[in-house]
């Protein structure tokens, strides 16, 4: 049914579930940024395992991210000037704009928890 609602074709579940996927991957890597296997790699990673992580490897791609996120997302603000979808109207509308809100607040979160990072390891 939701398939049918939002015209998404076969491969589109695929491409969606891949991209959650692929979100939930980069929201586990900022942990990296708090965490102590973001300053050691961890041993069972071929190649790098038991190296320190150098700290530019950690900050750029955190930083391009944090760019990313600020551009996606901040869009969302205006979510109730936005047309309602057919199958997203009355509440469901309103419920779905104040669930997505903090996506607006990721990226400039995680600009904070890059700078700190850098801070730290300079």
């Amino acid at each position: 049914m939701l398939r049918d609602d939002f015209h998404i074709p076969g491969w589109g579940v695929v491409y969606v579930v891949g991209l959650s996927v692929v979100s939930e991957a980069f929201a586990l890597l900022t942990l990296g940024l708090v965490q102590p296997w973001g300053e050691v790699a961890p041993r069972w990673i071929p190649i790098i395992g038991g190296r320190r992580v150098r700290p530019l490897a950690a900050v750029i791609p955190a930083a391009l991210g944090s760019l990313a996120l600020i551009c996606l997302w901040s869009g969302l603000v205006f979510w109730w000037n936005v047309e309602e979808h057919p199958a997203m109207s009355g509440p469901w509308h309103t419920i779905v704009g104040i669930l997505y809100q903090p996506l607006v607040l990721w990226g400039p979160l995680l600009a904070a928890v890059t700078v700190s990072y850098y801070r730290r390891h300079r």
